[in-house]
């Protein structure tokens, strides 16, 4: 029984610090322009998204990301590929006091 008990405790424990991280991670197959970015712009790109916790702030970031991603592909005679995830969302079903700007 002691055993179990320590098991369920430490799935607990990795379960946690894997939601820490966010449950969603950026890929080629969710991400407008990934094809497009460097592992840089990839990596600080997705920390941008997990650090949003104002509605306006995020479609801002949003609408600026698919613009740059439209002019690259422009440049290089390419199209962008559609995200699959609108990353604002879980901003848009928040309570209106989370929404707002601090």
């Amino acid at each position: 029984m002691r055993k179990r008990g320590w098991v369920i405790f430490m799935l607990l424990i990795f379960a946690g610090t894997a939601l820490a991280r966010g449950p969603w991670r950026a890929s080629d197959s969710n991400t407008r322009g990934w094809e497009l970015m460097s592992p840089e712009e990839r990596i600080e790109h997705q920390a941008r998204i997990r650090g949003f916790t104002a509605l306006a702030e995020c479609e801002a970031y949003q609408a600026e990301h698919h613009r740059e991603m439209e002019a690259r592909a422009e440049q290089l005679g390419k199209k962008v590929s559609g995200g699959g995830r609108d990353f604002c969302q879980h901003l848009r079903s928040a309570p209106a006091s989370v929404r707002q700007s601090p």
